[in-house]
């Protein structure tokens, strides 16, 4: 009797029953999509515009692959759409930071109807000279500071127009005394242009043309920083011009819903036709 012989290999588990059997937990087809997505992809090729990073939305995919392991080319394809919706959702979060940025630096250049706005029944808060940008980025005890500096220069310049309105022997010079050196100083300027002449009539009214007005907008200023600043902000976000962008940010949510499950569902047809 002849013997017939055959090269089939058998398994190790098969000729050994105590082996463990080897649990397949990724699709036969996963390494070679894996390694060609972007290589093969149909919508790879026009989701990167040419300023973006290939790189990182090589990373994007891959890391979608990795987590839904695709086996065939329309799962392939599910995934593909999957990083497409995240990379346009990804140029909608720019597209506001852009647009709220134009807003902010549109709100920081007016001054003259932002800060009244802030804290409308203030007297006196219009904005004049004032640079938003530099209230913006005081720090907490800058703005301590600053509404203290206003005050001392408050009551400085109510005692050197007392000392004027009094009069008398050297008025003009306890008046001048009495303001504060950076006071002093503007005020020499002005003398040195010869647009005020250096005695108490020249004096007193350079402290009510300028600096009073001054000091207390500086004040006021400072006492309401935190609503200029919040008043800014919302003028800035113009919240009007965000609503198409959160229209379509809508959209690729609801696309991205509809996509996942469609990629559940295949997943579970091809696990239920291997059970």
């Amino acid at each position: 009797m002849n013997t017939i012989t055959t090269n089939t290999a058998i398994p190790k588990a098969a000729s050994n029953p105590a082996a463990p059997l080897a649990v397949e937990t990724k699709p036969p087809a996963y390494e070679v999509v894996r390694f060609n997505a972007l290589k093969h992809g149909i919508l790879s090729r026009y989701t990167v515009l040419s300023h973006e990073s290939h790189a990182d939305y090589e990373s994007l995919v891959n890391s979608l692959i990795d987590e839904h392991l695709p086996a065939g080319a329309t799962e392939q394809h599910l995934i593909e759409e999957l990083a497409s919706v995240i990379w346009r959702k990804r140029r909608v979060l720019q597209a506001e930071g852009a647009t709220i940025n134009k807003g902010l630096k549109e709100s920081a250049r007016s001054a003259k109807t932002v800060i009244p706005a802030a804290a409308p029944f203030e007297m006196g808060l219009s904005g004049e000279n004032t640079d938003i940008r530099h209230l913006m980025d005081l720090k907490p005890e800058d703005v301590v500071e600053s509404h203290q500096s206003a005050k001392h220069d408050i009551d400085a310049s109510n005692k050197a127009s007392a000392i004027l309105r009094k009069g008398g022997d050297q008025a003009y010079e306890k008046a001048l005394r009495a303001l504060l050196p950076d006071t002093r100083e503007w005020w020499q300027n002005y003398v040195d242009d010869e647009e005020y002449t250096a005695d108490a009539t020249g004096l007193a009214a350079f402290i009510t043309e300028h600096i009073t007005p001054f000091v207390h907008q500086q004040e006021k200023a400072a006492r309401h920083h935190d609503a200029i600043v919040n008043q800014t902000i919302g003028e800035g976000l113009q919240a009007y011009k965000l609503e198409k962008l959160s229209r379509y940010e809508t959209h690729l949510d609801r696309k991205f819903e509809r996509t996942l499950a469609m990629l559940i569902k295949l997943k579970d047809l091809r696990a239920a036709k291997t059970a």
